[in-house]
């Protein structure tokens, strides 16, 4: 399935992509939660409630009709991998490292598929990420590699948003990778047993039409399963938790010379079975100012 969170007349809720249409949960299945945390919490029986809601023709809304929200509007947690691929490594000038990277991206800064991105006003290195995401379906702790794809919802893909003044002038990553919008996710959480094996998906990444990042989860150093093993020895992975796996080579950063994103870029990733996202980048608005 290709679960969705959307917006359609005010009202906010979850739902069953199928080509251009979309099932409606709360109304071909009302007794379902209408949140994504709610409904992978609520296990596989309401997993399998979803499925039987696609045998239905009505009720269906066009996708034309909706906006498409984040998959997960708040995810728990968002844990991001750095240096997860050798061209990246390479790139980068840095060493291969010897365990994951593990840094957060800030929950808010989770952001629709297809919605504009901002470019800060603190800073104008502005980067983009192509990446594969996981999406936690089970709540587990010390879950063995083999083991690891009982506890995953599904896929997505993710932009994960770098400024990269404020992401390298400390040695932990978190500010500049957490501003507001910068983790567009989408446009749907395919559930796992769509994507037979994450580690074989072919990822690219365009800026403006022009072809930046071109490769291949199988080239992941920590796989999605050994990431999940590493991350649950140290703490509880929850229902909706986002892993996203890392980059690969190609980053805005790394072009000779700089290739940074500026506002009317557009950045457009896809990935195997997952669709695209889309997304282009505005000068952040004066509105995003809030105090009390």
């Amino acid at each position: 399935m290709k679960l969705i969170t959307f917006t359609h007349r005010g009202s906010t809720r979850i739902g069953v992509l199928v080509g251009d249409e979309v099932v409606d949960l709360q109304a071909a299945a009302p007794a379902l939660p209408t949140e994504m945390v709610a409904l992978l919490a609520a296990g596989e029986p309401a997993l399998e409630t979803a499925r039987a809601a696609l045998a239905a023709t009505d009720p269906r809304l066009s996708l034309a009709d909706v906006h498409l929200e984040s998959p997960i509007l708040r995810p728990p947690k968002i844990l991001a991998v750095g240096l997860n691929y050798a061209d990246h490594v390479a790139e980068s000038g840095l060493d291969t490292p010897k365990h994951p990277m593990i840094f957060n991206k800030q929950s808010t800064s989770a952001h629709p598929p297809y919605d504009p991105f901002h470019l800060p006003r603190a800073s104008a290195a502005l980067d983009y990420e192509g990446e594969l995401a996981v999406v936690i379906g089970k709540r587990c702790r010390h879950v063995p590699r083999e083991r690891a794809h009982e506890v995953v919802a599904g896929y997505t893909i993710c932009n994960d948003v770098s400024v990269r003044d404020w992401q390298l002038r400390v040695p932990t990553f978190t500010m500049g990778k957490s501003f507001d919008t910068h983790c567009p996710l989408g446009p749907a959480l395919v559930t796992a047993d769509e994507i037979p094996d994450p580690h074989s998906l072919e990822l690219h990444t365009w800026v403006n039409g022009e072809p930046r990042q071109s490769s291949n989860t199988k080239h992941l150093i920590f796989d999605c399963f050994t990431l999940i093993e590493h991350l649950s020895t140290a703490f509880t992975l929850e229902p909706g938790d986002v892993i996203s796996t890392g980059t690969p080579g190609g980053v805005g950063i790394a072009q000779k010379p700089p290739a940074l994103l500026k506002a009317g870029d557009v950045v457009k990733i896809a990935i195997d079975g997952l669709g695209e996202i889309e997304n282009s980048v505005i000068d952040e608005p004066a509105s995003t100012v809030q105090i009390g």
